[in-house]
């Protein structure tokens, strides 16, 4: 099966450069909105079988357009949901932020013993996510194409396993694409960095210390 993962829209939280990973979230900026809206016509031309979406609230805002055009409805899939920051939710401050980019560094480099700052470790992050995907892949035949909204540093660790560049970013609704299965194997065989609608709904991107985009 396809299996396109895409992050969600823009957040207040993004742009303030907060760690927000706990349900229910922020919203969507209007911004945010306008990427949601960008993805029904952008993903034309792929037959969509089922639309997923994290618990927390800005993922299923980003699904909404793109489960309404197609006449499905968005399913909220638990274990989707974004790498939890845990003692450094919501701070803004660069020590915290590099704190949880270096612990997610740590998973995609192989190292899951590494744990978030008074939270879950790398083994722990791996058997919810797989557990998720592998109840997405489950309800569907091998042929199929399913979208499921979750978050970026969420995405980056699990398809970094599976092929993924480890150093690549992705912007808010950037995608990435796997094909195959949780029996099989997943392979990445399509990282789209910027948004789905084009670069020009990039908007300004939320730094950390290093230069990289927000991870959540």
């Amino acid at each position: 099966m396809r299996l396109i993962l895409i992050r969600h829209g823009e957040t207040p939280s993004n742009v303030a450069g907060a760690l927000d990973t706990a349900v229910p979230g922020a919203p969507l900026t209007p911004l945010g909105r306008r990427q949601a809206a960008a993805l029904p016509p952008v993903l034309t031309i792929e037959r969509i079988a089922a639309v997923h979406a994290s618990p927390l609230v800005r993922t299923q805002l980003t699904a909404a357009p793109l489960a309404a055009a197609r006449g499905l409805d968005v399913v909220v899939t638990d274990g989707l949901e974004e790498i939890a920051a845990a003692d450094l939710e919501m701070r803004t401050d660069e020590a915290s932020v590099a704190a949880y980019a270096d612990t997610v560094a740590a998973w995609i480099g192989g190292d899951l013993t590494a744990a978030m700052p008074g939270g879950a470790d790398g083994h722990a992050f791996f058997e919810r996510y797989d557990a998720a995907v592998r109840g997405i892949a489950a309800g569907h035949g091998d042929d199929a194409t399913v979208v499921a909204i979750s978050h970026g540093a969420a995405i980056r660790t699990f398809a970094a396993r599976h092929g993924g560049p480890p150093e690549a970013r992705l912007l808010n609704t950037g995608a990435v694409v796997l094909e195959g299965s949780p029996y099989a194997g997943w392979a990445v065989t399509r990282w789209s960095r910027d948004p789905l609608g084009g670069g020009h709904l990039a908007g300004a991107v939320a730094v950390d210390p290093t230069g990289d985009p927000d991870p959540v």
